[in-house]
């Protein structure tokens, strides 16, 4: 039964997608079968592991809107481990549309309920807003992931984040957890950086987690030629970094003594 990650954050810029991307290749790399659903219109999410828009017929929207099943529009990856749910523009609308629906904030749990015996992970690539997509996807996860830019305005919205998340708890899923708080696009040259960090630590204590994410070229470059950066360049600081991020989640869970016999393998 696949453990459901929300990666989520209202700011824009923080390292959501590039989180989503590299957490579920690490999952993927470390033979955990792995699903990368792309919540956000913007689609950065499905060509950052190398897809053209261009040729994608069906996508979330179709699941959420059309009633297309999830395994209608589930895409597989290069890595063997990695399947995705491709995203569109079309998803723009998609909240309007669903505005009248009777259960509107259940529509992407409906659809990932019968897919998931078939994974050990699957990772939402939330849109930067709090609207009714990114509140489905809170409903459908285990947990939440929330990434925090290393800047002054770090703690700007968090706040407002961690309150959203507790009216899911208390009103439609009372079983959300915060599976942490992330530290991104860290320099360590920094008093800033250094500052945040610390601070972020001190407001939010064990909520963080214990890897951060480093400002990293070969992290930056990766989605421009639509592979994870661990494909890109496993040996940098970003690629080692999700692969710890990874691991701290798996030890988190209790899930590091897997045996094959127990991981989702076909």
């Amino acid at each position: 039964m696949a453990r459901i990650i929300s990666i989520a954050n209202q700011k824009g810029g923080v390292g959501k997608t590039t989180t989503a991307i590299n957490l579920a290749a690490s999952f993927a790399v470390l033979e955990y079968k792995t699903l990368l659903v792309d919540a956000d219109p913007q689609a950065n999410s499905t060509t950052g592991v190398g897809f053209d828009l261009h040729n994608i017929t069906n996508s979330l929207y179709d699941c959420m809107v059309n009633n297309a099943t999830a395994e209608d529009v589930i895409l597989k990856s290069e890595m063997p481990y990695l399947d995705v749910i491709p995203s569109h523009i079309d998803l723009v609308g998609a909240e309007i549309e669903m505005i009248n629906y009777p259960n509107r904030e259940n529509v992407l749990k409906t659809v990932l309920d019968p897919i998931k015996e078939k994974y050990d992970f699957i990772v939402i690539d939330c849109s930067p807003s709090l609207g009714l997509i990114t509140v489905n996807s809170l409903v459908a996860a285990d947990s939440v992931a929330v990434p925090v830019q290393c800047e002054f305005f770090a703690l700007e919205g968090l706040g407002k984040l961690l309150n959203t998340v507790k009216i899911v708890q208390n009103r439609l899923n009372p079983n959300l957890q915060i599976e942490g708080i992330l530290m991104t696009m860290y320099d360590g040259r920094l008093r800033l950086c250094n500052q945040v960090v610390s601070e972020v630590r001190r407001h939010f204590d064990d909520l963080v987690f214990a890897t951060i994410i480093h400002r990293n070229t070969r992290l930056s470059e990766a989605p421009s030629v639509g592979k994870p950066v661990i494909l890109y360049d496993a040996e940098s600081k970003g690629s080692i970094n999700y692969l710890n991020l990874a691991k701290e989640i798996l030890q988190k869970n209790e899930m590091t003594n897997m045996t094959n016999k127990e991981r989702i393998i076909e």
